[in-house]
């Protein structure tokens, strides 16, 4: 249990502070329906996935020792014909949860200069939060912002790349899911099996995560 608590309130916090962002930038942008269905909240059980925010975490953290979990939230709905500047607003929009999850990093590593307040065995506890806090919201806001639909990446990408590129990006959103999740179980199962190394998602999410994660705790005076 001391091992999923301190992954799991990190995880949930990530994820709904990620969702809450882009309902609420929609809504100042034009279009209220995540605020109508009560998706401008930082309450978590608004938020939550049972594939993503239950299961795959669960496998992820048994499949790694305890020493990993990564999951998602339930995407907020954006009706983006709504928004004033559909293209412009649309990247605004994306770029609201990622951006988020880098500010909750850099406040997880502020908030390590306040562990001396802390009797030592809560002082370890508190710690191993805001370490996986940092190195989850940075997860988080790298493996978002891979070009790629569904992803808020790929939302960028579409609303920045030339019409007839973005259309063609844009198709791919029926398959964006099926094409991480094959990413992230199916290529590196496939890998194992040929004594391969294809965990894709290692390469492009988390080592560069965890080399952003080190120049924050640089950049907080941590390190």
């Amino acid at each position: 249990m001391f091992t999923v608590s301190v992954w799991a309130l990190p995880l949930l916090l990530a994820i709904t502070f990620h969702e809450a962002a882009h309902g609420f930038v929609a809504w100042r942008l034009g279009d209220n329906t995540a605020y109508l269905k009560g998706r401008v909240s930082f309450n978590p059980f608004r938020h939550v996935d049972p594939f993503g925010t239950i299961v795959m975490p669960a496998l992820l953290l048994f499949a790694s020792g305890g020493k990993m979990m990564f999951g998602f939230a339930k995407p907020v709905p954006v009706a983006f014909h709504r928004l004033r500047h559909p293209r412009r607003d649309m990247v605004l929009v994306a770029l609201a949860g990622p951006g988020t999850n880098i500010l909750l990093a850099i406040i997880s590593a502020l908030l390590i200069h306040t562990l001396p307040l802390f009797p030592p065995d809560v002082a370890e506890w508190v710690f191993l939060n805001l370490r996986n806090s940092i190195l989850l919201n940075m997860i988080l806001a790298v493996f978002n912002m891979l070009p790629l639909p569904p992803l808020d990446g790929g939302r960028v990408a579409v609303g920045l790349l030339p019409r007839v590129l973005a259309m063609q990006l844009a198709r791919l959103e029926r398959l964006g899911f099926f094409i991480i999740l094959g990413g992230i179980f199916v290529l590196p199962w496939i890998g194992d099996k040929l004594g391969l190394d294809l965990n894709i998602f290692y390469w492009l999410v988390f080592e560069p995560a965890a080399h952003l994660s080190q120049w924050i705790f640089r950049l907080t005076g941590v390190l």
